[in-house]
């Protein structure tokens, strides 16, 4: 078995993560010819390309010197905040990447609070050092004294720092050094973030991922904390309430090789899988021994925010955009995206043809409204609302509570 780093990559938006990932992917040597691969591969829908964004996390694989890198991908928007929260629990270290000219940014701030309270340590990539006016050592002190004011341990503050511009596909660990590679960078993710922890025992596994497959269906993603898991195994699911274990059998694993993944008869403690043939999961659910489960704390999913009422398009131009324009079609489109989409809800509206679609914010439910017209739905929606919950008899509507903290 490869020697193995698990490493998460966040940052604010825009700030060049999935750019980064390009260049490392290359550096990995997984295109025969650099001119095969294009710019941000793994943006792989026409809206993350388009809108220069990660909506959704992505997991994929570099070997160097012998050494496996697990690599995640993660989103820079709030919206898709729970995306990040939850793939850090894959990780053992993160890259923190700062833009060299725009400096710490509310969601640098935001991702970074949340990998320090984890314990995860950090490299700091001081990005895009080859733009104008860029100012890369006074960008390395605010970095340093975000993570003061975030209650950093001193493991994390002694952090390495790297720079250099992703577009250009180099890294060095001084800014004025141009280098024509980024081994520097991967140099520093072999030596300062550790091992995942090998740990006997039965298996535990805590599904913090999810894709689809119109092949195999819903396949569940997390990391082996304890451990070994095999093929055709039997296994018990047990679902985050604490209280409920569905006996059932691994019918495949795999584990991320590059862009894509490999089936393996069996996978070692540490290792980031996907597993094929367990249904009816959740994430925070826990994959365990058959004989005696013991399940892991659930990880939380992030409560949505507002919804908008999803109903047939009724109005004189009805037909003319669309092929999918029925209330059942709507149906199963929602239903289709809850399979892989974690933090919405749909709810049946007041009448038989409309639908409450819950979402994280307005980009959130934006995303699903344009990728659903692409795909030849006709559909109408209504202006977003805040969501109210009813405790006892008693409604309560949100209130949004802000906390400034200015530098002292």
């Amino acid at each position: 078995m490869k020697k193995l780093r698990n490493i998460a990559i966040i940052a604010h938006v825009d700030h060049g993560k999935t750019t980064l990932v390009d260049k490392m992917i290359l550096q990995g040597n997984l295109f025969r010819n650099s001119s095969a691969s294009g710019e941000l591969i793994l943006d792989n829908n026409d809206l993350e390309r388009e809108r220069g964004i990660t909506i959704l996390s992505k997991n994929v694989s570099v070997i160097y010197k012998d050494y496996k890198i697990n690599i995640i991908d993660t989103p820079g928007h709030s919206d898709f905040g729970g995306e990040v929260e939850r793939v850090l629990n894959m990780a053992d270290g993160v890259l923190l990447l700062v833009d060299a000219f725009e400096g710490t940014m509310p969601q640098t701030r935001f991702v970074l609070q949340k990998a320090l309270s984890l314990g995860k340590k950090p490299i700091v990539v001081i990005n895009k050092v080859d733009k104008p006016n860029c100012r890369p050592d006074f960008v390395n002190e605010q970095v340093f004294d975000l993570m003061f004011t975030l209650e950093a341990n001193e493991d994390q503050l002694n952090y390495r720092t790297v720079y250099g511009s992703a577009k250009q596909g180099w890294m060095s660990h001084k800014a004025t050094e141009q280098t024509d590679n980024i081994t520097p960078l991967l140099d520093a993710i072999i030596d300062d973030i550790p091992e995942p922890d090998v740990v006997e025992g039965t298996p535990q596994l805590l599904i913090t991922s999810l894709e689809f497959s119109p092949y195999l269906g819903r396949i569940a993603v997390g990391k082996l904390t304890r451990g070994t898991l095999r093929s055709g195994m039997n296994a018990t699911l047990a679902k985050r309430d604490g209280e409920t274990m569905i006996k059932t059998k691994i019918k495949e694993l795999m584990v991320f090789e590059g862009l894509g993944k490999t089936k393996v008869e069996e996978v070692g403690c540490g290792e980031i899988c996907a597993i094929v043939g367990i249904d009816g999961f959740e994430i925070g659910d826990t994959i365990c021994d058959f004989e005696n489960p013991e399940p892991l704390e659930p990880i939380a999913i992030d409560e949505p925010t507002m919804s908008m009422l999803f109903t047939i398009n009724d109005s004189p131009f009805f037909g003319k955009d669309g092929k999918y324009v029925t209330s059942r079609h709507i149906k199963e489109r929602l239903e289709r995206e809850l399979e892989k989409n974690l933090a919405l809800r749909v709810e049946p509206g007041q009448t038989a043809d409309s639908f409450v679609v819950y979402g994280r914010g307005v980009l959130h439910l934006s995303v699903l409204i344009v990728t659903m017209r692409r795909q030849g739905n006709e559909l109408h929606v209504c202006l977003p609302n805040v969501i109210v919950h009813k405790i006892g008899w008693q409604k309560f509507e949100p209130i949004e509570k802000r906390t400034i903290q200015p530098p002292e």
